[in-house]
């Protein structure tokens, strides 16, 4: 009798609702690491979408947007991250059928991880802009259909998630196209653009940072105490911050951008009035000294000339340029600076939405070893979000200017200004499904803006609709091509046994 029983307590010790079953460890370690090369993946492709347009628009080096893109992914995965990182893990699939079988949710979740790291390592290595988003939700349905078949699959949440992919890209398009129309009418073509433009600047820096707060303190981690503040209590402090930092800047940056603006106006214009004229280098010598002849250098066109000393466009943009899209110098030093706070705005609201792709799986995973169940109450602990920004910026460092390339430069030709607007009006669309827990494309969105702005800046003719063509058709195959090697690799472990 007691031998029977201990016997019997022995054999179910895999499948016990236990926590810590070290049985169960080794998937926990794997999980790890194969979770760390999918976050590896999302930095290396996704990222881009933060930052490529101001690399595309010259605004800042590779290594410049890397730097800031490592300080606000992280921030944004460990402030704003735990929102779509629940969706992720108990909204696509009812975790409950997967009740006294633990280790089999754990490997379904494995197999998610897996099919969703190669598809990406595959796309970046490609230089396709292609959604994170898509490929965890695909690999998610698919292990799930191994596993269970079409039980227990969320199909209204789902349905709201595929219906985002398709209306984000257009809103943040609108809202994009929009802000650059009343940029170019109310700045860009009035005489004086500075003096408008510097008007304009402490209400873009007080909208952009008020937002940002507001996303960060409402329904805040509980860790920092930030769900204890009422909404009301969150909608005057992000006023109040937002009415500081646009007093600030009407007081302190306007003034110094003012003068420094206009002193380097002076200033180029001086040189060119010395190179016109002979000047120190002698008659000639500015033609001559790079191999120009007489004739080449009266046929040459302005818009060959860099501003700032900025290299020319690459080679996808030049067909691109059939109609003058440039901005003036004096507006490009102005939106370099606004176009580099919203890119780091983006890649806060990117941290927060799509660190949730890289880690979703992974906490589903730790929260089953720790709790000992399938029922996943706890919050995702802030150190797996911290891990999965991490891991994040590692891919950016080492693969992500692939990407960038291709968002910044290839798909359209952007200038600070239109790079500032498709910067503001994908990351507002990122951050607000942020908080509602709604996992949204951010490539859809960066990618929406780019070709709305692209068209609305030099028309049909502006837009490289065959590289974007080829876009489309990366989104449409990235769902079933990561269900796919999810659903294999989770047939694989069935065959095995492994659970």
């Amino acid at each position: 009798m007691v031998t029977e029983a201990v016997t019997e307590v022995i054999s179910s010790i895999g499948n016990a609702d236990i926590p810590y079953n070290t049985e169960l460890l080794w998937i926990v370690i794997v999980g790890f690491i194969v979770s760390f090369i999918l976050a590896f993946g999302v930095g290396a492709n996704d990222v881009a979408n933060s930052f490529g347009t101001s690399v595309g628009a010259k605004v800042l080096t590779i290594r410049q947007a890397c730097i800031l893109a490592t300080i606000f992914e992280i921030a944004g995965a460990v402030l704003i991250g735990y929102k779509v990182s629940d969706t992720m893990r108990k909204g696509i699939i009812d975790p409950s059928i997967y009740n006294n079988s633990n280790s089999e949710l754990m490997m379904g979740n494995l197999a998610a991880l897996g099919g969703s790291a190669v598809w990406l390592m595959i796309a970046t290595f490609l230089k396709l802009p292609i959604s994170g988003t898509h490929s965890i939700v695909g690999a998610t349905i698919g292990f799930s259909l191994v596993a269970k078949g079409t039980q227990g699959v969320q199909w209204a949440k789902l349905g709201q998630i595929v219906a985002s992919w398709f209306v984000s890209p257009v809103l943040s398009g609108l809202m994009s196209a929009a802000l650059f129309l009343a940029i170019r009418k109310l700045i860009l073509r009035k005489p004086a653009p500075l003096e408008y433009g510097l008007r304009a600047l402490p209400i873009f820096y007080a909208m952009t940072l008020g937002i940002n707060v507001f996303s960060i303190v409402l329904d805040g981690p509980s860790l920092l105490y930030f769900d204890r503040i009422p909404w009301w209590g969150t909608i005057i402090l992000s006023c109040l911050i937002g009415l500081l930092a646009g007093t600030v800047v009407q007081l302190i940056m306007v003034p110094r951008l003012r003068r420094s603006i206009t002193e380097g106006h002076r200033n180029d214009e001086a040189t060119r009035a010395k190179f016109a004229f002979g000047g120190d280098s002698g008659p000639g010598s500015a033609a001559s000294s790079a191999n120009i002849t007489p004739e080449e250098s009266r046929n040459a066109s302005m818009d060959n000339i860099p501003y700032n000393g900025n290299p020319p466009t690459a080679n996808a943009t030049s067909t691109l340029a059939s109609a003058s899209v440039d901005d003036p110098p004096e507006v490009v030093r102005l939106f370099s600076f606004l176009q580099i706070m919203t890119a780091s705005f983006g890649a806060f609201a990117h941290g927060g939405n799509d660190v949730s792709n890289a880690i979703g799986p992974l906490v589903a995973i730790w929260l089953i070893f720790t709790e000992g169940n399938v029922e996943q109450k706890s919050e995702t602990p802030i150190h797996i979000l911290l891990f999965g920004g991490i891991g994040i910026t590692v891919g950016l460092w080492v693969w992500g200017r692939r990407v960038i390339k291709t968002v910044g430069e290839d798909l359209t030709k952007l200038t600070s200004s239109s790079g500032f607007t498709i910067e503001i009006g994908a990351a507002f669309t990122v951050l607000v499904a942020s908080k509602i827990g709604v996992p949204i494309s951010t490539t859809h969105c960066k990618v929406g803006s780019v070709v709305f702005v692209g068209w609305a800046q030099t028309s049909r003719g502006g837009v490289d609709w065959a590289l974007f063509r080829n876009i489309i058709f990366a989104w449409a195959v990235t769902v079933p091509i990561a269900g796919g090697l999810s659903a294999a690799i989770m047939a694989i472990f069935q065959a095995c046994n492994l659970f």
